[in-house]
């Protein structure tokens, strides 16, 4: 098996309408003495743009590395979409989207980077939502970690058996509404555990995931920690 290398989202074009007030009353001409009209259209801000302007980058954790992440780099086969997944206890979806980077729930757009140290990824998949929309993603999140954990079965690009899921206390506390949870996998008989957490924050969603591609490699359990130091950063972003 491949090393884990970047995964990618796909940024939606929808348009989030924050508009931004300017102007006033309108001031009279002095030549005519007719009021002189004040045009000024805020620009709105889309999804994409919004979403860059909140993702971490290489200045807010010195010493780590923030990139893009691609699936033209992916050596090993995380899901495309939510489509490419099938998993046999419904409820237990929306924890193999957070470990693929795909959106949670009826998203506007996402964007996903990644944070590499030694051999560990850290995802880090940002999303944004209509109003109510990310509170119903976490809430779907929180039921499937609730739900699974006796493990479940996923199929994406191949299937992959999941033994376990267990909340754990968070890295990091941040937004207003924050949980984490790690999920074992059996893979050649030997088990690897991963570790998630997601923040809610208004109606931006934050997911990370960090999985030891190495480990799997070499055939080795690992045990991928969340950095503290990025969650940190990037729950401070969200504000």
């Amino acid at each position: 098996m491949k090393r884990a290398a970047l995964a990618a989202s796909t940024l939606s074009l929808l348009s989030l309408a924050t508009l931004t007030a300017c102007g006033g009353d309108a001031e009279s001409d002095s030549a005519t003495g007719e009021p002189r009209p004040i045009a000024s259209r805020a620009k709105q801000v889309t999804p994409a743009e919004r979403l860059a302007k909140l993702m971490i980058t290489k200045a807010d954790v010195p010493g780590l590395a923030v990139k893009p992440a691609s699936r033209e780099d992916n050596e090993y086969a995380f899901a495309q979409s939510p489509d490419d997944v099938t998993v046999d206890k419904p409820a237990c979806a929306p924890l193999v989207y957070a470990m693929n980077q795909l959106p949670l729930g009826e998203s506007q757009g996402d964007l996903t980077h990644s944070v590499l140290e030694g051999s560990e990824f850290t995802y880090i998949t940002l999303t944004t939502y209509a109003p109510g929309k990310a509170e119903s993603a976490f809430a779907g999140l929180a039921k499937g970690v609730d739900s699974c954990g006796g493990g479940f079965t996923a199929k994406a690009k191949g299937t992959a058996p999941y033994d376990s899921v267990t909340t754990e206390k968070p890295v990091a506390e941040g937004g207003d509404e924050s949980l984490a949870f790690r999920s074992t996998t059996p893979l050649k008989g030997i088990t690897h555990t991963m570790h998630a957490q997601a923040v809610r924050k208004g109606d931006v969603l934050a997911v990370y995931f960090s999985v030891d591609g190495m480990a799997m490699v070499q055939e080795r359990p690992g045990d991928a920690k969340l950095p503290a130091a990025v969650v940190k950063a990037q729950n401070a972003k969200l504000g």
